[in-house]
């Protein structure tokens, strides 16, 4: 049933901004209301089953966009109580400082954003301290300054991957532990069994934790306020349209369609929208009136455009040596983030993926006919299966876009060709390591279940820059504090602000600027 009070902040989506900015408002007394399209994800044995979460996409949500062409598709996207934190891998990387300014690409300019990387960075250091992340700032050469250390130190590599970083270290490179929200604690006696509920499984990457050890934002942020008396969540709210005053330049009412299919009106003095870059991009264009004809907060025209999802590749090596590693997630790679000795230009990271299970590797059989030994039945693939996930930037382009037709269904015209040159590299440095690395020459395989079943258009999880931030009026929708220009009250604080996506998972970003644009609201509320 709905509430009918008036609130002090409405906030459309739970997921890392929308969450994390409920938390910081709603533990310092302002009366939040969330609505969230999903509910709360049910905890069953399907949560950790891999042909339920990769093969038959279980938990994706029931509904189809469409391409330039018109041709659906399946969005990966997740419609529950924490958003795509729910399946995120929890890696939780700061932008380096050279991605808040203008970096040269191959295919084009990364601009330059309105702060720098010392604005984010005492918000950085708080939001990982929020989410659990473990590591230890200064292994990895090319992350800026940080204000303070991670709360908990890095998640220890098991034996197969210690290896493989002593490998990397013989080769010269400069191999991490990657930073990982998880509830672990290895340093305790008994950690295994007593007071830490992060078991070390192999599930942690692209599922929902089953014992809920993965900081996810209903985990860290949603459920820890829940019982307060300033806060509501109502899930099964689908948020159908934003509504004005007369003049345009405040939102005065929040449209949604209950989980009984009843519909009604929530009132708020400021209006937060977090429902992810496309969906909120989509909300914000399905408004038209005189003062807003081409969608709300869109007098620039940059509303859906500049849309942003990094150029990925996930591949599988073949390890000479068994790889019984469990929880796999635990080293990256930045050496060539920003360039190398033999090309000027940023090629982007690489950091490991879950483990592959049988499973896995028998969903992507059909995929590898004759590049597959006839002597690797699968589950011996499976057990010397090393996983890579490489993160190259894609660039801004006004085409890449959110659209939203005549029945408000959501299109994404894309360019697949978008500044491939770096990430195409980056593989073949990982390509050239693999002999001092202990893999099989030539078993360097396409891992297409973690992009969506190679839809490269349909793997959304990385989405953001469709409602992109800035100082000018004319080329952006929101001012530096995600406020949108041409509204008073109106704020999006999803990674749709983003004016760039560096080559670093883009969670942490978000987070910390919920925590950021959470401040700038006390402020004003106050």
């Amino acid at each position: 049933m709905a509430d009918d009070r008036h609130y002090d902040v409405i906030i459309v989506g739970t997921g890392a901004g929308g969450g994390t900015l409920g938390y910081r408002l709603a533990t310092n007394g302002v009366r939040v209301l969330w609505l969230e399209r999903g509910g709360f994800l049910p905890r069953e044995l399907d949560n950790w089953d891999t042909r339920a979460v990769f093969v038959r996409g279980a938990y994706l949500a029931p509904e189809q966009w469409y391409d330039r062409h018109g041709h659906e598709f399946q969005p990966e996207v997740n419609y529950y109580v924490g958003g795509n934190t729910k399946f995120y891998g929890a890696a939780l990387f700061r932008l380096r400082p050279e991605d808040f300014g203008e970096l040269v690409h191959h295919g084009g300019i990364s601009p330059a954003w309105p702060l720098s990387y010392t604005d984010f960075e005492p918000y950085y250091t708080e939001a990982e301290h929020l989410y659990k992340v473990h590591g230890r700032h200064g292994e990895d050469p090319s992350e800026g300054p940080a204000g303070a250390d991670y709360a908990h130190g890095p998640v220890a590599h098991e034996p197969r991957i210690q290896q493989l970083s002593d490998d990397l270290e013989r080769a010269g490179l400069h191999p991490f532990h990657l930073p990982i929200g998880v509830d672990l604690d290895e340093e305790s006696p008994g950690h295994a069994t007593l007071g830490s509920p992060c078991l070390r499984c192999s599930k942690v990457d692209g599922f929902p934790c089953l014992v809920r050890a993965k900081s996810d934002a209903e985990v860290i942020c949603v459920d820890p306020v829940l019982g307060r008396d300033n806060v509501t969540l109502v899930t099964g709210a689908s948020v159908e349209r934003l509504t004005t005053d007369a003049a345009g330049t405040t939102v005065t009412g929040v449209e949604a369609t209950l989980a009984d299919g009843s519909s009604t009106t929530f009132t708020g003095d400021v209006v937060v929208v977090a429902c992810g870059a496309v969906n909120s991009a989509a909300l914000l264009l399905r408004f038209r009136s005189d003062a807003h004809p081409d969608g709300l907060a869109n007098s620039s025209g940059v509303v859906g455009r500049h849309y942003l999802r990094h150029n990925n590749v996930a591949v599988m090596a073949v390890s000479t040596e068994p790889n019984p590693t469990r929880f796999q997630k635990t080293l990256a790679l930045n050496d060539w983030y920003l360039g190398s000795d033999d090309w000027d230009y940023p090629l982007g990271g690489i950091q490991l993926l879950g483990k592959s299970d049988q499973a896995m590797i028998h969903a992507e059989a059909p995929r590898w006919a004759g590049r597959l030994s006839p002597d690797l039945p699968f589950e011996v693939i499976a057990h010397h299966a090393v996983d890579f996930w490489l993160c190259g930037e894609d660039l801004p382009d006004p085409d890449n876009r959110v659209t939203v037709d005549r029945e408000g269904r959501v299109h994404l015209a894309l360019d697949e060709r978008n500044n491939v040159e770096g990430v195409r590299r980056l593989r073949r440095k990982l390509d050239g390591l693999l002999s001092r690395l202990g893999m099989r020459p030539h078993h360097l395989l396409d891992h297409s279940l973690y992009l969506h079943k190679s839809m490269p258009i349909g793997a959304t999880a990385h989405q953001a820059g469709t409602v992109r931030f800035g100082t000018d009026p004319t080329s952006s929708a929101l001012d530096p504090d995600c406020k949108a220009h041409d509204l008073d009250n109106l704020y999006v604080v999803d990674t749709s602000f983003f004016p760039s996506i560096g080559a670093v998972n883009p969670s942490l970003t978000a987070i910390a600027n919920a925590l950021r644009v959470g401040d700038h609201l006390l402020d004003r509320l106050r």
